[in-house]
């Protein structure tokens, strides 16, 4: 059971960290701060870090906007916000110097801090994040899907079943990606709505549709792992790309994987990742 610890993030945004350590690494092992992405919560990571927390002092975080977390009513969902919380989180557990594991919006946060801040950061690892800018039609297409989503679900599985079977852009049924977002539904009197605003996820996603991110990723001087699933949102080419402009990168692909790699693949996940935290997370 994850214990919650409070955090005072940029412009005294209050963000909710979740302590997921055990037993004496709790005082004592390496840190590592896990940021979630875009719609995520911290608990997503829950699957994927077991083998972590017997040795490190695992924290996740729940990003502004998201899960447990303030939503700053003036929209305040800047890349700078976004990376000062992480470095804020950083500072006030005494995880630093942190390793950084980050997913997809949590991935960009990760290495931007690292490149930031060095001082916070020991290692990094990106999982399934591109460093190149998407494009003004994907924001587009954000726009027009959050429209069709038929909220309020009058129940918890309704909206499983939408995000799992129903919604346009699932291709072939995907039990798992119903499950990641029912678990950022809260019941209110009408029904199931998402925890987040979506006009804040798309603030958020504003940068990495119209601004890349190659020059941030080079000033990255710690180890760094690049972690794609074969049938996630970041190409072989990028990534190999993004390893080659890393001072110090290395690369893993999990093969049956999607985008939620870390959700849908936690063994895999943890097999990807574990030649290149060994000897990282050695206290």
């Amino acid at each position: 059971m994850a214990r919650r610890l409070d955090v005072t993030g940029a412009d005294g945004v209050r963000l909710a960290a979740w302590d997921f350590t055990d037993g004496t690494a709790r005082r004592t092992g390496p840190g590592v701060l896990l940021l979630h992405g875009l719609m995520g919560h911290a608990a997503h990571w829950a699957p994927a870090i077991g083998r972590l927390t017997g040795r490190t002092r695992t924290i996740a975080l729940d990003q502004r906007g998201h899960g447990h977390s303030e939503r700053p009513p003036d929209g305040v969902f800047t890349r700078e916000a976004y990376v000062a919380d992480a470095a804020a989180a950083i500072e006030q557990l005494g995880l630093g110097p942190a390793t950084l594991i980050g997913h997809s919006m949590g991935a960009l946060t990760a290495w931007q801090l690292a490149a930031q801040r060095p001082d916070l950061v020991r290692a990094l690892v990106i999982c399934d994040m591109r460093a190149s800018a998407l494009g003004a039609a994907s924001q587009r297409e954000w726009q027009d899907w959050f429209r069709r989503w038929p909220t309020p679900f009058p129940t918890l599985d309704a909206a499983r079943r939408w995000f799992g079977h129903d919604d346009p852009w699932v291709e072939r049924p995907n039990p798992a990606r119903g499950a990641f977002f029912a678990e950022v539904m809260a019941q209110h009197p009408d029904g199931w709505r998402p925890v987040f605003d979506p006009a804040h996820m798309l603030t958020s996603r504003e940068t990495w549709v119209h601004d890349a991110h190659w020059d941030s990723l080079a000033e990255v001087r710690c180890p760094t792992l690049v972690v794609r699933g074969l049938d996630g949102e970041l190409g072989r080419a990028e990534a190999q790309e993004m390893v080659r402009v890393l001072p110090h990168g290395s690369y893993a692909e999990i093969p049956d994987a999607g985008h939620l790699l870390h959700y849908t693949h936690p063994h895999d996940w943890h097999l990807a990742l574990h030649p290149f935290l060994t000897g990282l997370l050695t206290p």
